[in-house]
């Protein structure tokens, strides 16, 4: 009976085997952010949610290891979990992705399993990459663009042939569906297809240079719903 293990009995925490899971969980987590901003094809908060994969990971492998240590501070654990709710909806199924192998890398190392970790993560990257890779030329995007400016006493044919010249340099193609020109205010909607989300964001920057205060809107038509 002397060697029944208490549930409140705690194994000991080794601080340089923390520290160089830690380390290791660094590298992993700058490789997964640059993963995701090169191979990612999400059209918004790239950057900021790039951000995030290096936080969750390195905070990973520091609850698992505080908990594998002891009995109740697992279970407490399932109890504080329990009560976590995200109050920001995850977009795009690929940023799921890209959360659960951080939490799986930071969950191998914190249960030090450093080799298997180092091997399966850099090993699934590298397939996400050949995928992307190899469909290189199908990651064109059809949108819904729509912009409106103020005309300020402007001729508005002139301004959507500046338009149209801008466009030209980002887009694949472009078909104007709907122009709207009432008291000085012009809105149109064109149909694009973009290459990568590099071109659009490079084409909104342009957008807003030429035309201050215009406002631009976009739709991702593969993410509509059908009727």
């Amino acid at each position: 009976m002397e060697n029944v293990l208490s549930a409140g009995e705690s194994a000991p925490l080794s601080i340089t085997a923390l520290l160089i899971n830690l380390g290791i969980g660094v590298v992993l987590s700058l490789g997964l952010r640059w993963h995701f901003q090169k191979f990612g094809s999400t059209l918004s908060n790239r950057e900021e949610f790039a951000q995030v994969c290096p936080f969750i990971l390195l905070t990973t492998i520091l609850i698992i290891t505080v908990v594998k240590s002891s009995l109740a501070l697992s279970l407490g654990l399932v109890g504080a979990l329990s009560i976590v709710r995200f109050r920001t909806p995850i977009k795009e199924p690929e940023e799921l992705a890209y959360l659960f192998i951080a939490i799986a890398m930071g969950l191998g190392l914190g249960a030090d399993q450093r080799i298997p970790t180092l091997v399966a993560g850099p090993v699934i990257l590298f397939v996400m990459a050949l995928l992307k890779w190899t469909r290189k030329n199908e990651r064109k995007k059809n949108l819904f663009l729509s912009l409106n400016w103020s005309d300020r006493g402007g001729d508005p044919g002139q301004l959507l042939s500046r338009v149209n010249a801008i466009m030209e340099k980002y887009v694949l193609l472009s078909d104007l569906r709907r122009m709207e020109v009432r008291d000085n205010f012009s809105e149109v909607t064109y149909f694009i297809d973009i290459a990568d989300p590099d071109s659009l964001s490079r084409l909104t920057d342009e957008l807003g240079i030429s035309f201050p205060g215009i406002g631009i809107t976009f739709i991702d038509q593969n993410q509509m719903p059908s009727i």
